[in-house]
């Protein structure tokens, strides 16, 4: 993981970036009967189970010092491309919205299954089922997401056969990554926010963005134009858990 981007996008995880609890159930669901995981690229430690043991693996100073202390987990400053575990130490690998920040997917996946018994979880992006308002005012963002997230073909030439399930997000999701605003758009007007979201940071200039996204919202332009989402309980934007079971 670029742990030299998280010093600065991090700081304001724990504020912004808490788990949410329908994507929690979804994430926990593919954990059950699972004793011990490892969770890498573990950040601040969303959406790591408390009835489990827990190894999270986390390269960054800044998102180590938000992690709340629990006796269920062990934390280990190190990369995903070199797990420091013996193979088949742990039940299941996790890797929640982290692998388009590794420096070597590929390798942090061929670690993933050689630390875990039984299974690979995987929570990410694998492209825009439909277009995204925020395109309008960012358009970089689709094209720099692509070019980070690998597709579930691209997975499965490292995981092998997957099970793949889609994840809707919620209109009030209080996981503050790229496409949790999507029915709150004043949230993307806020800096804070944006610097949780690491795509606005690989942007540059935003004020562009911002700026017309201010004035449409002032205007009611904004919601002219899509507010109806606003009457919509989620929606799909492309995440997906991608899991690999060993045993299959």
């Amino acid at each position: 993981m670029a742990s030299e981007n998280y010093e600065i996008v991090g700081r304001h995880y724990s504020t912004f970036r808490q788990p949410d609890p329908r994507i929690a159930r979804a994430i926990h669901a593919e954990l059950d009967g699972i004793d011990s995981i490892v969770n890498i690229g573990a950040g601040t430690g969303s959406y790591e189970p408390l009835d489990k043991l827990v190894a999270a693996v986390e390269p960054s100073d800044t998102m180590i010092a938000q992690r709340i202390d629990r006796d269920n987990t062990k934390i280990y400053r190190a990369f995903a491309e070199n797990l420091p575990f013996e193979s088949s130490s742990f039940d299941a690998a996790l890797a929640i919205l982290t692998i388009h920040h590794w420096n070597n997917w590929q390798k942090g996946l061929q670690e993933a299954l050689r630390v875990a018994k039984f299974k690979v979880v995987l929570f990410t992006w694998v492209g825009m089922p439909k277009g995204f308002w925020l395109f309008d005012y960012f358009p970089e963002i689709e094209h720099i997401d692509k070019a980070l997230f690998p597709s579930v073909e691209q997975l499965s030439t490292v995981l092998g056969n997957v099970d793949v399930k889609t994840v809707p997000i919620p209109a009030g999701c209080k996981d503050g990554f790229m496409c949790a605003y999507w029915a709150r758009p004043e949230n993307y007007l806020n800096s804070r926010v944006r610097s949780t979201i690491s795509t606005f940071s690989r942007i540059g200039d935003v004020e562009e963005g911002v700026k017309k996204l201010a004035k449409d919202i002032e205007s009611g332009e904004w919601q002219n134009k899509y507010g109806y989402l606003q009457d919509l309980p989620e929606l799909d934007f492309g995440y997906r858990l991608i899991v690999s079971n060993k045993n299959a």
